[in-house]
């Protein structure tokens, strides 16, 4: 699948286009794999960081919002993940058109350069903001959603595919709670701040993260969005799990958050069949046929079924919460 294949990563810089790179490299033989970002310095330091695989890299300057450099960086471009992205909800709350030039003109462009150059699979990286969103990220990523999942019809005779993977934030991922957390305790603070004490994310690695794109790139023929199958855990668990000794105090939750992380709505059960480590939501279109699909060892999931975090079946206690931090850089 990625033997002797050239693969580009837009927003390849940040910290799922470094993990994927890597895997890339380290397990596969792939011809070319070719970083598009924005960031001259990003880029540089990770050319340093990859100075092994010089003869595999390539980094290219340009943004999505730019059409025509997409299509040039695409000439003889097997396989797009595209992971650019505008992601922080203040930023673009305040710069809204921002958000929407990057995450929605810019998937679009997205869409038309593979068409255009002939792309065989692209795979869309998707949030649990996109599913009811109530912040303009997340309004601007489910339009984003819908354009790739639209993109299958809007192909035409084009054998491009184009496909969703979706998750939550990614464990100790830039930004996130815990290194929120651990820099609060190593500055002296023996205060942990929750915004509520109800809240419920699920637990994704950076390295799942991965695989599920994998997986949408070896088996996905058009349409499909990929949700992995996650624990879940409490925010006020994995406080005490990372500093027991700590108190902790209920802030009250911020503009644009949720209590609980929502991957799959009662509304996307009617299409959405569960296989052993994942579920997939397929497209309910007039154009989409289902009997097209591989259903093999799947199953319906019942009408009406939530995939959330805060009802999931599937839970991490304070000790494996602390096995899984030793593990977190």
């Amino acid at each position: 699948m990625i033997n002797n294949k050239t693969i580009l990563i837009t927003g390849g810089t940040g910290s799922f286009g470094k993990a994927f790179s890597r895997y890339l490299l380290e397990n596969y033989e792939p011809k070319k794999v070719i970083i598009f970002s924005r960031d001259e310095y990003k880029q540089w330091q990770m050319k340093n960081e990859f100075s092994e695989y010089t003869d595999k890299m390539r980094y290219f300057i340009g943004d999505v919002r730019d059409k025509e450099r997409l299509s040039r960086a695409f000439h003889n471009v097997d396989y797009v993940v595209h992971a650019a992205a505008m992601k922080q909800v203040p930023a673009c709350e305040y710069n809204p058109f921002e958000a929407v030039k990057t995450n929605v003109h810019g998937a679009q462009n997205v869409i038309d350069a593979a068409i255009d150059m002939g792309i065989q699979k692209v795979v869309a990286l998707s949030t649990d903001k996109a599913v009811n969103p109530i912040n303009l990220y997340g309004g601007t990523k489910l339009v984003s959603d819908k354009l790739f999942i639209s993109a299958n019809a809007y192909a035409g005779s084009s054998n491009t595919c184009f496909s969703i993977v979706r998750y939550g934030n990614v464990s100790g991922s830039r930004g996130s709670i815990i290194p929120y957390f651990r820099s609060l305790i190593e500055t002296g603070g023996g205060i942990l701040p929750i915004t509520d004490c109800r809240m419920t994310r699920f637990w994704i690695t950076l390295e799942e993260g991965v695989q599920l794109v994998l997986k949408a790139l070896s088996e996905s023929i058009g349409g499909e969005t990929y949700i992995a199958k996650l624990p879940s855990f409490k925010v006020t668990d994995l406080a005490k799990a990372i500093c027991p000794c700590c108190k902790f105090e209920e802030i009250g939750i911020r503009e644009g958050e949720k209590l609980h992380e929502v991957m799959i709505t009662k509304e996307d059960s009617f299409s959405t069949y569960e296989f052993d480590q994942h579920y997939i939501i397929f497209p309910h279109m007039d154009w989409c046929n289902i009997q097209k699909y591989n259903l093999q060892n799947s199953k319906k999931v019942e009408d009406g079924f939530e995939y959330s975090s805060g009802t999931n079946t599937q839970w991490l206690d304070i000790e494996e919460l602390k096995r899984r931090l030793d593990f977190i850089q």
